[in-house]
């Protein structure tokens, strides 16, 4: 385990271009694989693997790399070296079709929905304690103002000395006005912010289970062919109570990506629905009933994927179904941010996991079919969740 063992057979092309750099960095730090592994308090099995091409570390290990070897040179890296390790880092993730990268991918998403959580109620305290303090000086003011109408209305013989004695009222009434607006404001701030912070604790509920249903599958042994279209393994369809199988609905104006869908969510045994327009997908929703999922295309011509989601939503008997983005624009804030706004429950960006994306399709086919369970049972829809 102390010296470098030889890169992994059969590596994508962007995973050996990535292991070799790795490789340079580790290098360049003149210790064993045991002894770093034990510095940096990592399994040096784990350690040897990321270094042979066979396994995908995370970037924290990487910047790790280059935080110890600028500590041993004396010389930092320069920005345009990070970049370049991290864009191969990048296309060796993308590349790779491992459970292992799917529960990665999904524990990358997860942090975030947590983080977001966090930050949601850090923000939401503090917008409440500003709250509070605006409704506390509104209800002092109020009571100084109190004060002059009494004082004015029982002696109203010496109303002009009063006005002399009392030359701020003025300035107090436009003081109250203006804080009953910030009030207004930082209401409304706060309700939008406990919102989000419910969203993003629904998306760390579901991110867990799907974690949960990658981690159950076992390991793929044997490499499959480049060439193939997708890992044929992954998370089987959920068997429970009896009934229709659940339909899926996917939209893209991309036949050929339509037909690398199907063979990726072929192995859940659930039916599938293709539309390839929003006009389509808007059709299908009146054709059929019971779709679990719909899994929608951003870019696509006369009506992009937001529009054709908030028509979704508009209709009472689809604004339930939950929405999956799927992208080639990248898992950009800006983009993921604007998906969520217009309903979607998660945003994956092309290409995407197929371990990831079956994992996905399983929990919310799993939600969908409990719900269906205990509507059959005669339960309470507003005890469900």
């Amino acid at each position: 385990m102390g010296e470098l063992h030889p890169l992994g057979e059969n590596l994508p092309e962007e995973c050996r271009v990535f292991a070799v750099e790795l490789r340079k960095l580790f290098l360049g730090l003149g210790i064993s694989v045991r002894r770093y592994a034990v510095r940096r308090h990592r399994d040096p099995s784990t350690v040897s693997r990321f270094l042979n091409g066979t396994r995908i570390p995370p970037w924290e290990f990487v910047f790790d790399l280059f935080t110890d070897l600028a500590a041993r040179r004396g010389v930092a890296p320069t920005p345009a070296a990070i970049e370049l390790v991290r864009e191969l880092h990048r296309a060796a993730v993308r590349t790779s079709r491992s459970p292992g990268h799917a529960m990665e991918i999904l524990q990358i998403q997860l942090a975030d929905a947590d983080r977001d959580a966090r930050v949601s109620m850090a923000h939401q305290d503090a917008l409440g304690e500003a709250l509070l303090d605006r409704k506390h000086r509104i209800a002092d003011l109020e009571v100084r103002l109190n004060q002059a109408e009494a004082a004015w209305a029982t002696e109203r013989a010496r109303a002009d000395a009063l006005e002399r004695d009392l030359p701020d009222r003025d300035e107090l009434l436009k003081e109250r006005d203006l804080l009953q607006q910030e009030v207004r404001r930082l209401a409304e701030e706060l309700e939008e912010v406990r919102l989000r912070g419910r969203r993003a604790e629904e998306r760390c509920l579901v991110l867990e289970r799907q974690l949960a249903m990658v981690e159950s599958q076992p390991p793929v042994v044997v490499p499959q062919p480049k060439e193939a279209p997708e890992d044929p393994e992954g998370p089987a369809a959920p068997k429970r109570g009896t009934g229709p199988r659940p339909k899926i609905l996917v939209v893209d104006d991309q036949q050929n990506n339509l037909l690398a869908m199907e063979a990726v969510l072929a192995t859940l045994d659930q039916e599938l629905v293709t539309a390839t327009s929003g006009q389509e997908a808007l059709k299908a929703l009146l054709d059929h009933d019971d779709f679990a999922v719909i899994l929608l295309d951003v870019q696509m011509p006369e009506m992009d994927g937001y529009e054709t989601a908030a028509h979704i939503k508009r209709r009472s008997r689809n604004r339930d179904i939950p929405i999956i983005f799927l992208t080639a624009m990248g898992a950009d804030p800006e983009h993921s941010s604007r998906g969520y706004a217009a309903g979607a429950v998660d945003y994956m960006a092309k290409p995407f996991d197929p371990w990831a994306l079956r994992a996905k399709v399983s929990v919310f086919t799993e939600i969908f079919l409990e719900r269906r369970q205990r509507r059959s049972q005669g339960e309470d829809p507003a005890d469900w969740d």
